[in-house]
């Protein structure tokens, strides 16, 4: 049992440092997705300020710059992003670096059709490690679920695809799907973790990166389109959570079924034998 929804995901390549150009074209990239009448759409991480950390881990840029372009969750550009939600009756999935007072995490918001925040996830596994003075990049420490019109949902990013105790947890956590926001690898070798994440969870998959998007459903890959700023469109499979009362009702479904379904093959076996016999 399944409810199927229809996921759009934008391989957005952002311009660093300058959250007015990224979220113009977010919002141009959104309103063209929305004309396919998706239920949500997808982009990818950091895409307001363009991912700026390794510039500060490099020292190309300071830590007080990238915490002034670090947005937090009530600020004017995630607000403009739950309006837009509103105006154009689709959930919203993105990333980007959220402000914490004076500390700064890799986060993921997912808005609904009505512009409501369902749930957020900052980023739990960094490829490149973290420090306690790094106050620009802190590590999220809480793997969970949240509500969504279309059931429970979790969240990933980027590098959390690697590691199969994250989504797990999340799993476990009630998510019939995860949303995963990205910003970096291509490989194939990413590809096939995020088929196995899909496959091993049992929950479809929508992960949108910079220059490449990827969807799963079922256990296999839906769509899968290279190239920036492109919009991937795909229908995407939600399993029903378990219960009784959804095991009772697909019990009942297979049953009416069987009788006739043996009757059929055992028609099928005796034809067989039969003619085996006349040759």
């Amino acid at each position: 049992m399944f409810t199927s929804i229809q996921a759009a995901a934008i391989s957005l390549r952002p311009k660093k440092w300058d959250k007015p150009a990224n979220a113009a074209k977010m919002e141009r990239l959104m309103r063209e997705a929305a004309t396919a009448n998706p239920d949500v759409i997808v982009t990818i991480e950091g895409a307001l300020e363009g991912y700026v950390v390794y510039d500060v881990i490099e020292g190309r840029r300071s830590p007080d710059e990238m915490l002034e372009i670090a947005e937090p969750l009530d600020g004017p550009y995630v607000a403009h992003f739950r309006q837009l939600a509103r105006e154009l009756r689709v959930c919203l999935c993105f990333g980007f670096a959220e402000r914490v007072d004076d500390e700064i995490y890799n986060t993921v918001v997912f808005i609904d059709h009505v512009g409501e925040m369902c749930g957020t996830y900052q980023k739990s596994q960094f490829a490149e490690g973290t420090h306690p003075s790094w106050h620009f990049n802190r590590i999220g420490k809480q793997l969970r679920a949240f509500d969504t019109p279309f059931g429970r949902a979790g969240m990933l990013i980027c590098n959390d695809r690697w590691n199969p105790l994250i989504p797990r947890a999340i799993v476990l956590d009630g998510a019939q799907i995860l949303y995963i926001p990205t910003f970096g690898n291509t490989s194939k070798a990413q590809n096939q973790a995020v088929l196995t994440r899909a496959r091993e969870n049992g929950v479809p998959i929508v992960q949108a990166n910079v220059g490449q998007n990827l969807v799963v459903s079922k256990g296999e890959t839906v769509a899968y389109q290279r190239g920036f700023d492109k919009i991937t469109l795909a229908t995407v499979d939600i399993p029903t959570p378990p219960s009784a009362a959804a095991a009772r009702s697909l019990e009942q479904e297979y049953l009416k079924r069987q009788g006739p379904e043996m009757e059929r093959r055992y028609r099928e076996t005796m034809a067989k034998l039969d003619a085996s016999k006349a040759g």
